[in-house]
């Protein structure tokens, strides 16, 4: 007990350290731009962006709804009424994404995943992007 007492500092170090080895590994990470093609083209995979009207506008999966994260929980039964089929989350990078996929198990779909890197890990691998008009002010 007297070692802990005197080596507490150490010991909440090393704890600390071996938690920040661990949590990349416990978190979800998405599926890889590969798998989101595979999803789309034999699955028939819906593909949600959950950025803002703006950021949707500036570019896209082809083909991906857009509902705001702040919507989301709302209007995401009436976007996406089939709720086993396999849902795509997409955001900028991926942590909005994120927390959509919760909403979305909540909400009873089944076959939720998020694309890992979001737009960005799309658009380094090449893959179609498309462009829409702003919004209106």
């Amino acid at each position: 007990m007297e070692f802990i007492a005197s080596n507490w500092l150490w010991l909440l170090l090393a704890l600390i350290s071996g938690g920040m080895l661990l949590a990349p590994g416990m978190r979800n990470v998405g599926i890889s731009c590969t798998q989101a093609v595979q999803l789309i083209n034999h699955e028939k995979a819906v593909v949600v962006d959950v950025c803002g009207a703006e950021e949707y506008a500036a570019g896209h999966i082809i083909g991906a709804k857009n509902i705001a994260l702040d919507e989301f929980e709302g209007k995401l039964p009436g976007a996406v009424k089939n709720k086993k089929l396999p849902l795509i989350l997409v955001c900028a990078s991926g942590s909005r994404a994120a927390r959509a996929a919760a909403i979305a198990q909540k909400l009873g779909y089944e076959n939720v995943q998020t694309l890992a890197g979001g737009l960005q890990s799309w658009r380094e691998a090449n893959l179609p992007v498309e462009r829409s008009a702003p919004p209106a002010a």
